[in-house]
């Protein structure tokens, strides 16, 4: 019986496509850096079956908001060779700075085009959708928002409480949103539409746990969040929270991996991609914690939740998205965010 070890190697040097000659692939270095926006615990569960399954040591950093810009910053001299986590925008930014090095897994054929880079330079490992929810305590589903619009609408004044933009989804949301105004010629209004919204907005929160926390406390009833956060919360912490399908669609964020170019450990870099977006990781996360994965096999061994939960997609196109984003969210946090108090 051929060794997990020796069976990685082989599977690795099989992929051909990929551009790994069998010489190239046919030793792993004996670490690996990931450069990461997951959380702890999460990164410790890969972390730990890489090494089981490889032998390689993986040496893994959360820098969340910072990802992007530490990543950047190393670009003549990289110090990881992972890059895994952040959404879709970002690694489509950063691709266009040169900082990727093209990798095909053995994985990639099975997830939809919507969830990878052609050319290879990054792919989803998690379909992150961000939905609008409400404390049922406090709103009934009649009263509660039917799309987006509705955040502005002056009788939800003080019912809001959001996440500011240093949250990776809050800034890929806020930018999906000004983006539908944009697209129709109208981005003014988008800024308009903003500012109405923040006008509505009781308070913004640094952190997830305290955005929920308020809503759990009937401080507000509306927000938004990542899907499987308000999961989490409904079924874990027991929170009265319903779900709210926007007539106008969700934005669906991806989660993301790719092998950053020029790193010291290129062969283990390229295996723990492998092994991080497999079916078999994709729904360990998802079991775990919650994550949606992109992989259709995955999601099949996934909780039934995932399955069974419908939602209506945004159309947003995060190719353009990934140029105007940072500006954006810099004038947002500049010229919207609590703009509107005074008017409370």
């Amino acid at each position: 019986m051929m060794c997990k070890r020796c069976l990685l190697f082989v599977m690795v040097a099989m992929l051909g496509v990929a551009g790994v000659s069998g010489a190239a692939a046919a030793k792993l270095e004996k670490k690996v850096v990931v450069y990461s926006t997951h959380g702890e615990s999460m990164l410790e569960l890969v972390a730990d079956e890489f090494e089981k399954e490889t032998g390689v040591k993986v040496d893994f950093i959360n820098l969340k908001g910072q990802l992007a810009d530490r990543v950047r910053a190393e670009k003549v001299n990289p110090q990881s060779d992972v890059m895994y986590g952040a959404p879709s925008s970002v690694y489509l930014e950063l691709k266009g700075e040169d900082l990727f090095a093209p990798f095909f897994p053995s994985w990639a054929g099975s997830i939809s085009p919507l969830f990878k880079d052609a050319e290879g330079y990054w792919f989803g490992t998690i379909q992150t959708p961000v939905m609008m929810f409400y404390n049922s305590d406090m709103m009934s589903r009649e009263t509660a928002p039917k799309d987006w619009s509705d955040l502005a609408d002056p009788k939800y004044r003080g019912q809001l409480v959001f996440r500011n933009a240093l949250s990776s989804s809050a800034r890929a949301t806020y930018a999906s949103l000004l983006q539908q105004f944009e697209k129709q010629g109208q981005l003014d209004s988008g800024w308009d539409y903003l500012k109405a919204v923040d006008a509505n907005t009781k308070r913004y929160y640094g952190s997830g746990s305290l955005q929920f926390q308020a809503v759990g406390r009937k401080e507000a009833p509306v927000s938004f969040a990542v899907l499987n956060s308000v999961i989490d919360n409904k079924i874990k912490n027991h929170m009265p929270l319903e779900i709210i399908d926007a007539q106008s669609g969700s934005p669906v964020i991806t989660d993301g991996i790719a092998l950053i170019k020029g790193g010291k450990h290129p062969n283990a870099g390229r295996a723990f991609v492998e092994f991080a977006g497999s079916p078999r990781i994709q729904a360990l996360l998802a079991n775990k914690f919650n994550r949606l994965p992109t992989h259709p096999d995955a999601i099949a061994d996934s909780p039934g939740w995932m399955a069974e939960t419908q939602f209506k997609v945004m159309d947003v196109d995060w190719g353009a998205l990934s140029s105007k984003q940072s500006q954006w969210m810099q004038t947002w946090d500049s010229e919207v965010k609590d703009s509107g108090k005074d008017k409370k």
